[in-house]
């Protein structure tokens, strides 16, 4: 081997070591839902690339509701499927999509894009 063949494969190393520690390792954001006056939880989720945040935490047996914006036309984020709950809506480009759902038991639901590459995760205590 040269030098040339010792750098690119170290490159490619390192490049997969950043991919590996990105998708797998790297802090996800987490946001608790915020209660109204009517007892809903709340919370505002943004969809540019993935959702931010991409794990929220709620309360068993309160009713939720996940406000959507869509922030890009990347067709991948356009549908979010959450299918423990039955859920599949389409996200318009730049506006707010409701989704309103009442989670009965605790658990990690996770929800994705239409394409599965988009993940969050909905934690229910």
């Amino acid at each position: 081997m040269d030098i040339a063949e010792i750098i690119v494969t170290l490159t490619g190393v390192a490049l997969a070591g950043f991919v590996i520690w990105y998708f797998f390792f790297s802090a996800r954001q987490t946001a608790s839902a915020v209660s109204s006056s009517s007892g809903v939880q709340e919370v505002d989720i943004t969809v540019k690339g993935g959702y931010s945040p991409d794990v929220i935490e709620v309360e068993r047996g309160k009713p939720v509701q996940l406000s959507f914006y869509r922030d890009e036309e990347n067709s991948c984020s356009e549908e979010l499927l959450m299918p423990d709950f039955s859920i599949r809506r389409d996200l318009p480009a730049f506006k707010t999509t409701l989704v309103e759902l009442l989670p009965q038991q605790a658990g990690t639901f996770t929800f994705t894009c239409g394409m599965g590459m988009l993940r969050g995760s909905l934690v229910v205590k």
